[in-house]
């Protein structure tokens, strides 16, 4: 099957867009812990609400993913998220490509600047999970 790719800098604001809508649902998700864990002075809370947020993050994500395979920025930016085959994500792919990229962009974005080298222009994480983004022809 062939699929059109979109290109780095439309996946990067893509991104961006992502990294806002991402910004209000932890801010909501953030509100909510701190009326459960009011203490902030505890020595497990910032763990613990590190770990709270990164679950959120992955939920939303995953979820996502695997169903209909576009964020609430891939489907106005008109990308999807597909298996390498073209085929819709199984919830492991879409966990393994979540840690993959938490991981990449933790390296000071190495798993982004990748798809600058790559012969398909994908992202590291999606390289290793088995995964690409395509352009969405509507």
């Amino acid at each position: 099957m062939t699929y059109s790719i979109p290109g780095f800098w439309r996946r990067i604001i893509c991104l961006i867009y992502e990294f806002l809508l991402l910004l209000a649902i932890l801010f909501i998700a953030s509100f909510i812990f701190h009326l459960i864990f009011s203490d902030t002075q505890a020595t497990y809370f910032r763990p613990l609400f590190q770990f709270y947020l990164l679950v959120i993050m992955g939920y939303y994500f995953i979820w996502y993913w695997t169903h209909g395979g576009q964020t609430l920025a891939m489907q106005t930016w008109k990308m999807r998220l597909v298996s390498a085959d073209g085929e819709k994500l199984t919830r492991k792919q879409a966990a393994v490509r979540y840690l993959f990229a938490l991981i990449g962009i933790f390296f000071f974005g190495v798993g982004i600047i990748w798809a600058l080298f790559d012969r398909d222009h994908q992202f590291l994480h999606d390289r290793l999970a088995g995964t690409r983004i395509i352009q969405v022809e509507n």
